[in-house]
């Protein structure tokens, strides 16, 4: 998932230059967002493995 939103950012920062800002928006929103459910999928896991080590 992460790869996913560092190529949206990056098609965004390309679109962008290339003066195609509704795209660039786009692109650039669509990387948040994965960026976001990535930190929290992340978060999630890391507190899953914190836990199932505190049990052993």
């Amino acid at each position: 998932m992460l790869k996913w939103a560092i190529i949206f950012a990056i098609i965004s920062l390309v679109a962008g230059w290339l003066g195609f800002g509704g795209i660039s928006g786009i692109a650039a929103t669509i990387a948040k967002v994965l960026f976001v459910i990535f930190v929290i999928l992340f978060i999630i896991a890391l507190l899953a493995v914190i836990g199932v080590f505190h049990i052993l």
